[in-house]
């Protein structure tokens, strides 16, 4: 009774270290050494790689060896962003049982959920998820280390490996989407070009049905050759007729002569005509025969370029793939490595003597102003 006494009159009057140093260290030991449940840590690395990188196949060294030029920093970040998500907690909820690792029996009623802090509702289940999963990135390496916290190390693990097979579906998710992107451009492009190949391609045979010609270029230039040959009978019969009259200017024969040559004189203006006439000749038909030739070559052209282009769309989207690469699997603890309970006592009781030793040079600075 003498010593308690003792005791309890030294503490009131240290009532200042008492409260600031002695009971929340005592607090730390009840907590860290009674009721703290022991912690079992999964870690597994990962990196985002893209195939636009030829990457060695000699090991993990190689491997990160083209890490600076093929991780993908941007679609690494969505990932992390990704598992420390509300949606991926709805989706692991879906694939295990995370209320149920996360309230076994065997923790503590402080540690376990829910608990004293954490209510039922998904936003403090949320909340004590965001404890227990981290993601940390290496600037250096560029690899993240995935860290799942939990009772026993079975769970961690299975938390752990989840979370990883959910990463990938999202990897997965967004080459979809960015191939689907980089197409759907070219595509459409093909598409419009198309359309437009099959409409000169009509408007040309439309003309040609309707002028009854297929191509008056050349029909033109056969129909000149004619022209030519008759205009060489023409010459010739000419010629004949001037013989004759030389020789016999009353012979009978001129008079058929001249018919003949005055036939191959109309013939020839006819056919000059097709050829030349403002209205309906060749000639005319020409300038719009080649503008509508000219629409589907140069239809065609576009085609073949939106065709190329989306080939090589296609190519590209294959290139920009990305992928999740496991470094390590998820680790399994034989040995709880957390709370560290003398480390934590030690440093509760250090922080409390600071806080301690503060307070009483604030007390001493205030009565010596007072007095």
């Amino acid at each position: 009774m003498i010593r308690a006494a003792t005791i309890i009159a030294w503490l009131r009057g240290h009532l200042l270290f008492s409260v600031v140093v002695l009971v929340p260290t005592l607090c730390s030991v009840i907590y860290f050494g009674l009721i703290a449940s022991d912690i079992y840590l999964s870690e597994s690395h990962f990196i985002i790689s893209n195939s636009q990188s030829a990457m060695p196949t000699g090991g993990i060294e190689s491997l990160l060896m083209g890490a600076g030029m093929s991780q993908g920093h941007g679609d690494s970040s969505e990932v992390r962003d990704y598992i420390v998500s509300r949606d991926a907690l709805r989706e692991l909820a879906t694939k295990v049982n995370i209320k149920e690792i996360f309230g076994r029996p065997e923790a503590s009623f402080i540690d376990r959920y829910p608990n004293l802090f954490y209510d039922r509702s998904f936003e403090e289940l949320y909340k004590y998820y965001s404890r227990h999963v981290g993601v940390e990135p290496d600037p250096v390496s560029s690899i993240s280390v995935l860290s799942v916290r939990a009772f026993n190390a079975e769970d961690a693990r299975k938390i752990n490996l989840a979370l990883l097979d959910m990463s990938e579906r999202l990897v997965n998710t967004l080459n979809d989407r960015s191939r689907e992107d980089t197409i759907r451009f070219s595509d459409n492009e093909v598409k419009i070009a198309s359309d437009k190949a099959k409409d000169a391609a009509v408007a040309l045979l439309t003309y040609r049905n309707n002028q009854a010609v297929f191509e008056p270029n050349k029909e033109a230039a056969l129909q000149l050759e004619g022209i030519a040959k008759l205009h060489a009978q023409l010459i010739a019969s000419e010629a004949e007729i001037a013989e004759v009259r030389k020789l016999s200017p009353d012979n009978p024969q001129i008079t058929g002569l001249e018919s003949g040559a005055e036939l191959l004189r109309k013939t020839i203006a006819e056919e000059t005509g097709r050829v030349t006439s403002p209205k309906g000749s060749f000639s005319v038909r020409a300038a719009d025969f080649e503008r509508l030739q000219l629409d589907v070559e140069f239809a065609d052209k576009q085609l073949g370029m939106a065709l190329a282009e989306l080939e090589s769309a296609r190519a590209d989207a294959q290139k920009k793939q990305i992928y999740l690469e496991r470094l390590t699997q998820p680790s399994v603890q034989d040995k709880s490595m957390e709370p560290r309970r003398i480390r934590s006592i030690l440093t509760v009781f250090i922080v409390s003597l600071l806080a301690w030793g503060i307070a009483v040079i604030l007390i001493a600075t205030v009565r010596e102003h007072g007095e």
